[in-house]
């Protein structure tokens, strides 16, 4: 079991990672919240047919409620945003209820959001069943998604605790766990050299990961979100840096449509993509080709998706959070661990778009 302490602004709160993680949180919530009145938790109708009632066992809480939503970005919605809302009021939740987020990513940021509007923010715990929430239940993130754009409505409301229970991703098909590696080797390459040679010599298969290799690669990406986030909690710096591979990955997720290609794996391509312009804008002496056959071997698609237009891209691109007046930033690197924000010109990104689509990614 590791324990890491996250702070974000004024606020601190532990994570706790490693199989049997989960078994803490009813001590937890007795020692921290002795008047609760309710607990809410929010769920999905994957995580919720495996591990439900099994985790309502362990809890065993009195005036515990359940909201299940639909699994993925689906859970991302104006309409499930207001039916869990809706349906806290009818339970009569209070100031004093808390909302346990108990999925992946996506039902992180549906309860973290909730809770952050409910009478104006109630605590919330994420418990995270997928290796992608290793990024998004940690930093306080919270958002639904908008038809014109990924995450555009949200907050930052830091939870106050992550229970990061291993037991729960040993069920993840293989696209989860494509979805969530991609984000660990996002932190290994924004951070530092060795993490990230470390991180390719260690995995080299993602049907078979050890828990142990696995608790340390998470352990090393959760420590490089937190070190970030005690910089720049509400990302007017250097917080952008985590959205290394977003800014085209959020614009092919969107644009294939939301649930159609995973988010880690839109990700993994705007990785190749920000890889490859960062190597023709900065004297960055990096094996390309190398790091995409790595991403094949595991199982990732490098290349844009089929059908999509590169001016459709660019214009979902330029609707990004970093975006300003219109103009598309993206984060490049200088080198491996040394990120920067950068703004690109419109018929430069076409071009570059129109070459990276027409070549078939790097090959």
């Amino acid at each position: 079991m590791e324990t890491l302490h996250i702070s974000a602004g004024s606020k601190k709160y532990p994570v706790y990672i490693g199989i049997g993680a989960v078994n803490q949180l009813k001590s937890f919530l007795q020692e921290n919240y002795p008047k609760l009145t309710s607990v809410l938790i929010i769920t999905d109708e994957t995580v919720g047919k495996l591990y439900l009632e099994e985790f309502k066992a362990a809890l065993n809480l009195s005036e515990t409620y359940v909201k299940v939503v639909p699994a993925g970005e689906k859970a991302k919605t104006f309409e499930v945003y207001h039916e869990c809302l809706s349906y806290a009021l009818e339970k009569k939740l209070d100031r004093k209820s808390l909302i346990l987020s108990f999925g992946g990513g996506a039902v992180g940021d549906l309860a973290g959001f909730v809770a952050a509007s409910y009478m104006r923010g109630i605590p919330f715990i994420q418990i995270p069943t997928t290796i992608l929430a290793h990024d998004s239940a940690v930093g306080g993130k919270v958002a639904i998604n908008h038809a014109l754009g990924k995450n555009m409505i949200g907050a930052f409301y830091q939870p106050e605790a992550v229970f990061y229970d291993l037991k729960f991703l040993q069920s993840l098909p293989p696209a989860e766990i494509r979805s969530g590696f991609a984000e660990v080797i996002k932190h290994a390459l924004i951070s530092d050299e060795e993490f990230y040679d470390w991180l390719v010599k260690s995995v080299e298969n993602l049907n078979s990961i050890p828990n142990t290799l696995m608790t340390e690669f998470l352990t090393k990406g959760i420590k490089v979100k937190g070190a970030i986030v005690e910089q720049d909690e509400t990302e007017t710096g250097v917080r952008a840096y985590l959205n290394f591979g977003h800014t085209l990955g959020h614009a092919i997720e969107a644009e294939a449509g939301y649930g159609s290609i995973s988010h880690g794996e839109a990700v993994a391509i705007g990785m190749v993509f920000a890889l490859k312009i960062s190597m023709e804008r900065h004297s960055f002496n990096f094996n390309l080709l190398e790091f995409n056959e790595w991403l094949k071997k595991l199982g990732y698609v490098t290349e844009l998706p089929e059908g999509l237009s590169t001016h459709r891209l660019l214009a979902r691109m330029k609707q990004d959070k970093k975006s300003v007046g219109q103009k598309v930033r993206f984060v490049l690197l200088n080198k491996i661990g040394s990120p920067g924000v950068e703004e690109l010109d419109d018929a430069y990104l076409l071009n570059r778009l129109d070459a990276f689509k027409r070549q078939g990614g790097i090959a």
